[in-house]
């Protein structure tokens, strides 16, 4: 007996988990400032609402948040990183549910970007193209 239905564009949704893990990669604070976030959160809390999966509400709750915390023009780091940590969590766990191989693979890849990124923002490091950035200011 499956737990969820079979999403009816499989492609569209590992499009929308790609664009999901390459955005990880990127500037949140600038991501933030971009119109286009607040629709990358849309689409990926839509994909999740689509699979109608009652094991998949807690990403969606926590998605909604954090879409809202964006939105809200103040990023408080402890607050996306809370987030995102149990997104990361929550959104490796879930690649369990998905019927594509690639598609699994793919929310395995966005679990450990969300991951990821939850410890860089907690930790507040920066990514080496910031560090030379930062340096190349400090020079001039």
């Amino acid at each position: 007996m499956s737990f969820h239905k079979i999403p009816k564009d499989d492609t569209q949704h590992q499009v929308h988990l790609d664009a999901a893990a390459n955005l990880l990669g990127n500037d949140l604070q600038e991501e933030a400032n971009r119109a286009g976030l607040d629709n990358h959160f849309q689409r990926w809390i839509q994909d999740l609402k689509d699979v109608d999966n009652p094991e998949l509400h807690q990403i969606v709750v926590d998605l909604q948040e954090l879409k809202a915390h964006f939105g809200s023009g103040t990023i408080d780091k402890d607050v996306v990183s809370r987030l995102m940590g149990r997104l990361g969590t929550n959104t490796s766990k879930a690649a369990i549910f998905a019927d594509n191989p690639n598609t699994a693979e793919r929310i395995t890849k966005l679990g450990e970007a969300l991951s990821a990124a939850s410890k860089q923002v907690h930790s507040n490091e920066n990514t080496p193209a910031e560090d030379l950035k930062q340096d190349s200011a400090q020079n001039n």
